[in-house]
């Protein structure tokens, strides 16, 4: 039930950011935004949601997401909290630890059916 109610607040997220047409720099991959998180190549929609948060759209599937994310996140010396990992077709939803901050980075993403996924990243005490 809980998995459930992660996967319908972060579809509601992505619509609501989506529909407003979001914050901030927008465009596609190659801009300048203001983060710490490793983006791709494809962004979109780029809004700084606040309290370390940020949320996009990339035109990458969410296989390719999750690829993308777990590579960069290795690569910077943080590891996969596996016992938080959770992994549909059209979702996902993941823990790292090992952040300088201290803080856990959480990253989620849901398939939004039009070859975008919306993606969800974040600080926090987890």
């Amino acid at each position: 039930m809980k998995k459930i109610t992660v996967i319908v607040l972060v579809l509601a997220l992505g619509s609501m950011l989506a529909a407003c047409g979001g914050a901030g720099a927008g465009g596609t991959g190659g801009g300048s935004y203001d983060t710490d998180f490793p983006l791709p190549a494809s962004v979109s929609n780029f809004t700084d949601t606040g309290g370390s948060s940020i949320n996009f759209q990339t035109s990458l599937n969410v296989e390719q997401t999750l690829s993308f994310y777990r590579g960069a996140f290795s690569a910077a010396g943080l590891a996969e909290r596996t016992i938080n990992t959770a992994i549909t077709a059209t979702t996902f939803s993941m823990v790292f630890d090992g952040d300088p901050s201290g803080k856990a980075v959480v990253i989620q993403g849901v398939d939004l059916g039009n070859g975008t996924t919306n993606v969800n990243i974040r600080y926090e005490d987890v």
